[in-house]
């Protein structure tokens, strides 16, 4: 024992290291004359996060989690994300994210991305150099196999802004109801021609039949 003693005399390192003693809550190292207080506080007022081991005073421990380990819901896809998963989910998953054609930065969710690009890609593009059509889908392969210069390195013709929005094709007019004027005006003649015709042979045939009945009575 004496020698212990002389021992940690002799390297303070030692004796600091005599001197602490870990708590049973938070495991943490506590100087040995306030382990016993700090025990005391510490399994009343602390609380060991489930997720992250983090010891959060029991009162924040509803906005601990909320802020650090609760899910998330996207706003776009209304999706319920893990946050472990969040950065993966909002850059490279979520179907609702905003992402850019890459032959004319038009800008629109990523579930969309691959029918646009079928059709835009293929889009046809003037090349001033070799004076033919290019589809743009096809226009990078055609410059590096067409257009390499004295460096051999592939010189493009083709320009695009640095962010070049190209709204979508606009919306049809609605087609009218009931057609145009002229047309309208052409049925409104033919119903009236086809009433008038009607009435005439309803007319004539009244008038027949009343022919007929003057007969009988004439006859003796």
């Amino acid at each position: 024992m004496a020698a212990a003693s002389a021992a940690a005399d002799s390297d303070p390192a030692a004796a600091a290291a005599a001197a602490m003693s870990t708590c049973a809550h938070c495991q943490r190292e506590i100087p040995s004359s306030n382990i016993d207080l700090h025990s005391v506080h510490c399994a009343r007022n602390l609380q060991k996060c489930q997720h992250c081991a983090e010891m959060v005073p029991r009162k924040l421990m509803d906005e601990h989690y909320d802020e650090n380990h609760a899910p998330i819901n996207c706003t776009l896809c209304k999706e319920t994300i893990e946050r472990e998963s969040w950065d993966l989910h909002k850059g490279e998953k979520c179907p609702q994210r905003i992402v850019a054609c890459e032959y004319c930065e038009f800008e629109l969710p990523a579930v969309d991305l691959h029918e646009h690009q079928d059709v835009c890609g293929n889009r046809t593009e003037y090349c001033q150099r070799c004076r033919k059509y290019i589809r743009l889908r096809e226009w990078i392969g055609h410059e590096t196999q067409c257009h390499i210069n004295s460096n051999g390195s592939a010189e493009t013709s083709r320009t695009i802004p640095e962010r070049e929005v190209r709204p979508p094709p606009p919306a049809r007019p609605a087609r009218p109801a009931h057609g145009s004027p002229h047309k309208r005006l052409l049925f409104t003649i033919a119903i009236t021609g086809i009433a008038v015709m009607v009435g005439s042979i309803l007319f004539q045939r009244d008038e027949n039949e009343e022919s007929l009945d003057k007969r009988y009575i004439t006859t003796p």
